[in-house]
């Protein structure tokens, strides 16, 4: 048997005395200490027969341990509970390697005598005990402190409370968690024991003891008669009711009532329930009558009945193990989908968010088969669900993998959100299929700016919506700030370097602390890199001090900017270090908006709290000027993000208008980065749905930009595979592509757009359709086209789009009304892609990961763009040198382009050929793990508009309503 994590002086039961008045700490552990005088109230048999001239035949019951010519009723119940408990603890590991069912007692004073009881007997059956001794005269407040430390933690399975009765307070029950309450004392225990279902709770292992012993009775147990005297509370109503579940006829009596003695006589056994003072002589006893007599005692010997009763506690623990494990198995969802009334004309955004009341995100935890010590929440609708899930569920297959993506946009955005929530809604909320819908968070930029609010739209949003789109949980907050501490740490170092000596610079970075110098852990993770194999600081010769303490940063090849979440054109380039207390290091630099961070990117794909560490550690924040990379690590930076972002990595639980789940995380930018939600967020709701289930994730904007990163960076980061991929197109965006004239945010629409006009739709369809539909096979994924339909559509046109679609190659295609109908608007498409998921697919990458960087850049270029081939300046030439040289040349290719059309310039639509895509620079995202080519100029500090949204924005002061999030 093994020790508990606390250790103690016994072999196999742990003791810990959580207040130091009561022991002395030796070594870091808690000592044993023995107080005096301290007395205890526990139940205890005392045998009562007649004496033998009584001519009475009362049937003895023999302590436990007693010489005896036969087995008592005591030792054969005891090892029938020890060997089925054992057996139960043998099969329970035998499938679940390394669970150790785990009891703790909390008691009042000191008790050798129970703790040694239960070290005997769960020392039979291989179970551990931690036994929490508290002073005797303890106060509630401390007892309770105590319990809601063993509540939540994961290792105990089974509490009991060894107090004195009036200590047992309604408060203390009420703290106490009933799946961990084996002595079955809470309230909910007990009146799951009144109505008969056992099946989650616990009785009293005294209760069952008792009754165990009197279906030994040699009479067939439906004809004997119990009488009870004293049994009130919750050991008589337990008692009685176990009794009559086992076919006892069970009486309550009162030592006073006139006729005791033939109420005594007429029974088969009499149990006596902390009545000290009745006495029952022995001549009321008839032949073959059992008398228990359950009674406070102050020795410390262990009757027969209260070992029989350990015994019985210590299953409980077995059982409370065992439904723990239960409870971590995957199993079915029971999604309560909430009900839609849509209205016409469809009211704004925030009205129909307003309009209906979310689950509490605790209820849609528990529907989808979350535990709640998985679950954070933040507020009353939503919540970040930790990463342990992933090992819970480890075994569990996934679901299917449904990408949402698009063709070319407009400006005026086509609406993959709307589409990947309706479809969401409809797979789960109408097809009773269990369905996840993972987005990205919105940044502060767009919703203030241009856009006004990402929480999809009408029917088919996520709610609340001002709650998805203002701050959330604080995942951007937490990068901006991890950002820009890189930032700060890159100047500091470098006027550091700038004015102090190498031996000034170590004696500050490796400072003597009670005359004693030491290497930080960090510190010894860059001596190994610069080939330094020592950990004495005392060793190191002046020359490996030099360089251990100049990065010698080239401040004209730092890579590094700052972050905010904000649309702020004038940050894009400033100057720093113009204050006299910078010491003339003055140099430009910029800020970049806060989704654009390499550590969004690397929130989006790490695959662990361990890997979100080592990528933030080997992000390359500059160029030395030996032409070496410099790394967060290197700063000594990197422990101090992971901590930063500890919290931002764990997703966002949230919901949408018919109760579906939704996982929101992330948000890096589709141009500079890879623009899909997190990896992480995506294999929590794989597992979550389990095998006939899906996962609907959104792709940034074209199938060109965001569908192909999707497939060659993510993918390969995750190793999951898309079972099928949903093109989203609009009329609106086909017309345009099929020669209308331009689109602009803000001006109204031109009248090619409200007017039917089949030719624009048919010109768009095999132009810029049918290349977003090729893409996606280059892949070997099949293609759903999501027609999202617009009021201003006119049947022909909505007809010719499915027909045309399925012409250029789709597996289907039709439309969808989600944004007036909701999910019931996207059971058409929820059937297409449940049908399309179900056929074999071949996803294969579209190139090695080994090929050279140039003809990656020209493998995106040529086949997923249609360009003739690549045209490489010196600069991007240089770069591409240079990443070779220091070994980043395996890294997947981020392609940084406008989004506007296939090829690099804006102007042109449809599906443009023959055209040379100029490479002006290649940078690198180490830590997120990519090479990012500029195509262009790329911005990555948005502007805001004359008009920005924020005009519209506005607080209700009296309700706290906000107004204009659409």
């Amino acid at each position: 048997m093994k020790l508990s994590v606390i250790r103690s002086a016994c072999t196999n039961v742990a003791v810990r005395m959580p207040h130091a008045r009561h022991g002395s700490r030796v070594s870091g552990l808690t000592r044993r200490c023995t107080p005096t005088g301290a007395a205890h109230s526990r139940l205890v048999v005392r045998a009562v027969s007649a004496s033998a001239n009584s001519g009475t035949n009362a049937k003895l019951v023999d302590n436990f341990g007693k010489q005896s010519q036969k087995p008592t009723d005591f030792d054969q119940s005891l090892r029938d509970v020890i060997q089925s408990t054992k057996e139960a603890i043998v099969a329970l590991q035998r499938t679940n390697q390394g669970v150790q069912p785990l009891l703790a007692i909390i008691q009042a004073g000191e008790d050798d005598g129970l703790l040694e009881m239960n070290k005997k007997i769960a020392a039979k059956v291989g179970l551990n005990v931690t036994q929490i001794c508290l002073a005797k005269d303890c106060s509630e407040d401390e007892i309770v402190e105590e319990l809601l430390k063993l509540n939540e933690d994961p290792r105990v399975h089974g509490v009991y409370l060894h107090l004195p009765p009036a200590n047992l307070t309604s408060r203390l029950r009420n703290t106490l968690k009933p799946e961990k309450d084996i002595d079955g004392i809470t309230y909910l225990n007990m009146g799951r024991l009144i109505q008969g279902d056992l099946s989650k709770g616990f009785t009293l292992p005294i209760a069952r003891a008792v009754v165990d012993l009197l279906q030994k009775h040699d009479a067939p147990i439906e004809e004997r008669t119990v009488l009870m005297m004293g049994a009130e509370g919750p050991l008589g109503v337990a008692l009685q009711c176990l009794m009559e579940r086992s076919g006892i006829v069970a009486f309550k009596t009162h030592p006073h009532v006139k006729n005791l003695q033939r109420q005594v006589m007429e029974a088969d056994a009499v149990v006596l329930v902390g009545a000290g003072d009745i006495d029952v002589p022995p001549t009321w006893i008839r032949p073959g009558t059992s008398v228990i007599r359950l009674e406070p005692t102050l020795d410390t010997d262990a009757s027969g009945l209260a070992y029989l009763t350990a015994a019985y506690r210590i299953q409980n623990v077995v059982h409370s193990s065992s439904r723990r494990l239960q409870e971590q198995q995957y199993r079915q969802w029971r999604l309560r989908s909430l009900k839609l009334q849509p209205l016409m004309p469809v009211p704004s955004d925030i009205e129909i968010s307003r309009a209906q009341t979310p689950k509490p995100v605790e209820q849609l935890a528990e529907e989808i088969g979350l535990l709640p010590e998985e679950l954070e929440a933040y507020g009353r609708s939503k919540a970040k669900v930790r990463l342990s899930l992933l090992d819970r569920l480890q075994a569990q297959p996934d679901g299917k993998y449904v990408l949402v993506a698009g063709i070319t946009p407009t400006p005026l955005g086509e609406g993959k959100s709307t589409v990947t929530i309706g479809l969401v809604q409809a797979l789960s909320a109408h097809l009773k299929l269990n369905s996840f819908a993972c987005l990205r968070q919105p940044s502060q930029g767009p919703t203030f700016g241009v856009k006004g609010g990402a929480a999809g739209g009408g029917y088919a949003q996520v709610i609340p919506m001002e709650e998805f789109n203002l701050h959330l949980t604080g995942d951007i907050h937490a990068i901006t700030a991890a950002n820009n501490l890189v930032a700060a740490a890159i100047d500091a170092r470098m006027l550091h370097e700038a004015t102090q000596s190498d031996k000034a610079l170590f004696s500050r970075l490796v400072p003597s602390i009670n005359g004693v110098r030491r290497f930080s852990p960090i510190q010894i993770a860059r001596l190994r890199r610069l080939g330094i194999n020592k950990t004495d600081p005392a060793s190191i010769t002046p020359q490996e001090v030099s360089s251990f303490v100049r990065l010698d940063l080239d401040p004209s090849k730092i890579t590094w900017q700052r972050v905010v979440d904000t649309n702020d054109r004038f940050l894009r380039k400033i100057t720093i270090g113009q204050a006299s207390t910078e010491k003339g290091q003055i140099r430009e630099t910029g800020f970049d908006i806060a989704v654009a961070s390499e550590i969004m990117a690397i929130l989006a794909l790490a695959d662990s709290l361990e890997d979100m560490k080592a990528r933030l550690a080997r992000m390359v924040v500059g160029t030395s000027r030996s032409g070496q990379p410099v790394t967060a690590e290197d700063l000594g930076v990197s422990g101090a993000l992971a901590v930063l972002m500890k919290d931002a990595i764990k997703p966002t639980l949230m919901q949408t208008l018919e109760g579906s789940p939704v996982f929101v995380h992330a948000g890096p930018f589709a141009n500079i980065a890879h623009g899909n939600s997190s990896v992480l967020a995506d294999k929590l709701a794989l597992k979550l749905v389990g095998r006939d289930g899906f996962v609907v994730t959104e792709a940034g904007f074209g199938a060109d930009i965001g569908m192909e990163k999707f497939f060659n960076i993510k993918c390969r980061a995750s190793g999951l595979r898309p079972s099928v991929v949903v093109l989203v197109a609009t009329v609106r965006a086909l017309k345009m592509h099929g020669g209308g004239p331009n689109v602009s945010a803000g001006a109204p629409l031109p009248k090619e757009y409200i007017d039917e006009n089949l030719s624009l739709v048919r010109g768009g369809c095999l132009s810029n359709l049918r290349k977003q539909i090729e893409i996606a096979h280059l892949f070997g994924v099949p293609v759903v086209v999501a027609l999202n339909v617009f009021k201003t559509d006119t049947k022909p046109e909505i007809d010719l789009v499915c027909q045309l679609a399925k012409e250029c190659g789709a597996s289907d295609a039709v439309p969808c009304h989600h944004w007036a109908q909701g999910g019931r608007g996207s059971l058409e498409l929820a059937q297409a892609v449940k049908a399309a998921a179900s056929r074999p697919s071949d996803f294969q990458f579209l190139y090695n990961i080994e090929m050279p960087i140039v003809e990656k850049i020209r493998t995106i270029a040529q086949k997923v763009y249609g360009a003739k081939d690549i045209e490489l300046s010196p600069e991007a030439m240089a770069k591409i040198n240079y990443y070779n040289q220091q070994g980043f040349a395996s890294l997947p290719i981020c392609m940084a382009k406008t989004h506007l059309s296939l090829s690099h310039m804006p102007e042109k639509k449809g599906a443009p050929t023959g055209f040379i895509l100029p490479i002006r620079d290649v940078r690198a995202s180490i830590g997120a793990g990519f090479i990012y080519p500029l195509v262009g100029t790329m911005s990555t500090m948005p502007g805001l508009p004359t008009r920005p949204c924020f005009y519209d924005i506005d607080l209700d002061p009296v309700t706290e309503e906000i107004t204009g999030l659409f």
